[in-house]
């Protein structure tokens, strides 16, 4: 890998992030990294060079033998160096606008866009593929799920992407030697927490290359394909974490776990006051603490579909997911999954077992098939959940 310094390697190829708190629960990055760029582009140019043009065209190549069609964007463009050679048309997206000058010089044929990672303005499903050279590498860890989520929404099923992380423990500024542009944020992944945030996000995962720079530090490039999915709709210290069996091809299709007109979950949240805006994940989690995930990334027509050894190892990642971000509890939607993967004999109410070390709720599926159980019991039972997610430890 090659991080920033001042012996003229390569470092981030730009940055995406709002100018907002870096320590907001639902931001991206602070003002100062911005600024960093904003003020040292001139500088920063001049002492780098592309040295992943090679990986690039390789990107362009799958995209291509992809063959969904669209626009590719170069996430955290930078100077724009990587963007002619991706397949065009080319949206060139940055949170620096300095950064975006030089690019219209390096890649005048690219449509250049000032936004934030985590609020793409880009309508669904619009992208053929993404290249992110060191941008997301900007963002806290805790905010790069959601990030990854506003990547799938705007990419085509089928659509591949590169992006790469740096290795290690930690986050902050100042991170990295020789740094000449100090005191920008950077954060460090073990590579079983990014494998954790990439399923989680909704994409499978091709090949995740380790690469060690000449200084010894690691990162990580992610080669991942934009899956039939669900993204997770996650925050740090959210109220709590709802947890599916697993995302139907009609939900996957819409973007919107529960989107079948005959589910009950959104209205008996909406009837719980768990949320005030109906199939709207990304609302309840931004105003209601509620976040989002399901034990089984995979989508099928029925989640009969699904094994127990599915199950097993989609527990261990929400297992894994609630130490990190510790909500109030984890409520399990529907008892076939704790069943299949925690307790055989489970029933719906609180849990003994803890996950991640979170207290579990397990309620009713709110299908339309599960009828016997009516509207007002599956509000209660969220309401009961929010109740111990909220009971003090």
């Amino acid at each position: 890998m090659e991080r920033p310094g001042a012996d003229g390697r390569e470092s981030t190829e730009g940055v995406g992030g709002e100018r907002g708190s870096g320590s907001s629960r639902h931001g991206s990055i602070d003002h100062q990294t911005i600024d960093r760029y904003e003020t040292g582009a001139a500088r920063w140019e001049a002492r780098r060079s592309p040295t992943y043009l090679d990986e690039a065209r390789a990107l362009a190549g799958r995209i291509e033998a992809a063959g969904v069609g669209g626009p590719t964007i170069d996430l955290g463009c930078g100077t724009g160096w990587y963007a002619p050679v991706l397949p065009a048309p080319v949206v060139a997206l940055d949170a620096a606008r300095s950064m975006l000058e030089r690019a219209a010089v390096h890649a005048p044929a690219a449509l250049a866009v000032q936004a934030d990672l985590a609020v793409l303005p880009l309508r669904g499903t619009a992208l053929a593929g993404a290249w992110a050279r060191n941008s997301y590498v900007h963002l806290a860890q805790a905010h790069v799920p959601a990030a990854l989520a506003e990547l799938h929404r705007c990419l085509r099923p089928g659509a591949p992407v590169e992006i790469t992380f740096f290795g290690g423990q930690g986050e902050g500024r100042d991170l990295v030697r020789n740094d000449d542009l100090p005191g920008r944020f950077f954060s460090l992944w073990s590579p079983d927490r990014l494998l954790d945030v990439v399923e989680g996000a909704g994409f499978d995962l091709a090949r995740l290359v380790p690469r060690t720079g000449r200084d010894g530090e690691t990162s990580y490039d992610v080669r991942a394909v934009r899956a039939v999915s669900l993204p997770d709709h996650v925050a740090v210290g959210m109220d709590m974490l709802v947890c599916g069996l697993n995302p139907s091809l009609y939900a996957a299709e819409a973007g919107v776990g529960y989107a079948r007109p005959g589910n009950r979950f959104w209205p008996a949240a909406l009837a719980a006051g768990l949320a005030s805006r109906d199939r709207d994940p990304g609302h309840a989690l931004r105003h209601h603490g509620l976040g989002m995930t399901d034990l089984v990334k995979r989508a099928t027509v029925a989640a009969s579909e699904l094994t127990a050894a599915e199950y097993r190892s989609g527990f261990g990642r929400v297992e894994r997911l609630a130490e990190w971000l510790a909500p109030g509890a984890v409520c399990f939607v529907g008892l076939a999954g704790w069943r299949a993967a925690v307790d055989r004999a489970g029933t719906a109410g609180p849990q003994e077992r803890r996950v991640g070390g979170r207290p579990a709720y397990v309620m009713p599926s709110t299908s339309g098939l599960n009828a016997r159980v009516a509207l007002p019991e599956l509000a209660g039972h969220l309401r009961a959940a929010s109740r111990l997610a909220r009971a003090p430890r």
